[in-house]
C-alpha cells in the first residue's frame, strides 16, 4: 500500500488532486486509516488514475469520465474512444493554428498599408493557353477553405497528367469563379499548360483539356512567399488598380512560378484581367 503522497508521485499527479477525485467518488483510496485519516492506496489503482488523466486530459468531463469508468468500459473500447478523441482535438488544433495564421496575415497586410511598392505592378497581355484543369468547389474564398482544396486537387492533377503522356508546356494555374447557386461557394480551377491536339470535355486520365482564352491587359503582380501571406499583395494590386483607371473584367488567375518545398520560397504571379474605367 501507499500513502497518499507516495502514490501521488507514482501517478504523476498532485495530493490535491487525489483528494479532490476522492470527495467526488471516481477513485477513492483503498484504505482510510479510521483514527487519523490518512489515506492509503494500492498499485492496481494505478491503472484507474491513468485512464482518469487520460481522458481527463482529452477533454472529458470528471461527470463524463466517472460515467465511463463505471461503465467497465474494455482497455480496446476505451483505446478507440481515446484514439477519436485524439483526432477531434488534433482538428481543433490544427483549425485554432490556421485562424491564428491568418490574423497574423491580417495584421502584417494591415501594418504594410501604404507602404507596399506598387512600382511593381505591370499591365500586359496575357496569351491563350491550353490546359488540363481538375475544379472542385470550396466554402468560400478564406484560406482555410481554399486551400485544403487546392493543394490536393493540383497533387491529383499532376499524378494524372504525368501518367497522361502528354507534354507539360509551363507553370500550374489557378484560378476561381462562385458557384452558379448563389451560396457562396468557389469553383477552384487547377490547371496545367499541356500540349494536346484540342479540347476535351473528359481525357481518359480524368481531366478536362480546355483553353483558357487570352487576356488583352491584365494588371499583374509577383507575389513571393506562401499563399497564406498573399492578401497584402492582393490588396496592394486592387489600390493600384482602383486608383489607375482600370477596373476588374473577368476572374483574376494565379500563375505558379516557382513552388519549392519550402513554401516561404513561392514566387506567384497575380494576374487580374482589366479594362479602362469609364
Amino acid at each position: 500500500m501507499f500513502t497518499i503522497g507516495d502514490f501521488a508521485r507514482h501517478g504523476r499527479v498532485s495530493v490535491r488532486m487525489l483528494r479532490h477525485y476522492d470527495a467526488i467518488g471516481l477513485l477513492r483510496p483503498a484504505q482510510v486509516d479510521p483514527v487519523s485519516g490518512y489515506r492509503f492506496y494500492r498499485a492496481e489503482q494505478l491503472a484507474r488514475l491513468n485512464r482518469v488523466i487520460a481522458l481527463k486530459d482529452l477533454g472529458f468531463t470528471l461527470q463524463q469520465v466517472q460515467t465511463i469508468l463505471d461503465e467497465r468500459v474494455g482497455a480496446e473500447e476505451l483505446r478507440g474512444m481515446l484514439r477519436l478523441r485524439q483526432v477531434e482535438l488534433a482538428q481543433t488544433m490544427a483549425a485554432a493554428a490556421t485562424r491564428l495564421a491568418q490574423v497574423e496575415a491580417r495584421l502584417r497586410t494591415i501594418a504594410s498599408e501604404g507602404r507596399m511598392d506598387s512600382n511593381d505592378v505591370v499591365v500586359k497581355a496575357i496569351p491563350a493557353v491550353r490546359v488540363a484543369e481538375l475544379t472542385a468547389v470550396a466554402a468560400g474564398y478564406e484560406p482555410e477553405h481554399i486551400t485544403p482544396v487546392a493543394g490536393p486537387l493540383f497533387d491529383q492533377l499532376c499524378r494524372r497528367v504525368a501518367d497522361s503522356g502528354l507534354t507539360p508546356a509551363g507553370p500550374t494555374i489557378a484560378y476561381y469563379e462562385p458557384t452558379e447557386d448563389g451560396s457562396g461557394g468557389v469553383v477552384v480551377h487547377a490547371a496545367f499548360p499541356v500540349v494536346a491536339p484540342a479540347p476535351l470535355d473528359r481525357h481518359p486520365a480524368g481531366f478536362a483539356i480546355v483553353d483558357l482564352p487570352a487576356l488583352p491587359a491584365a494588371a499583374t503582380i509577383v507575389h513571393r512567399g506562401a499563399m497564406d501571406d498573399v492578401l497584402g499583395t492582393a490588396q496592394t494590386l486592387a489600390r493600384w488598380i482602383d486608383a489607375n483607371g482600370w477596373r476588374s473584367a473577368g476572374f483574376a488567375r494565379e500563375l505558379y512560378l516557382e513552388c519549392p518545398e519550402d513554401r516561404a520560397g513561392w514566387v506567384t504571379e497575380l494576374q487580374e484581367p482589366v479594362i479602362q474605367a469609364g
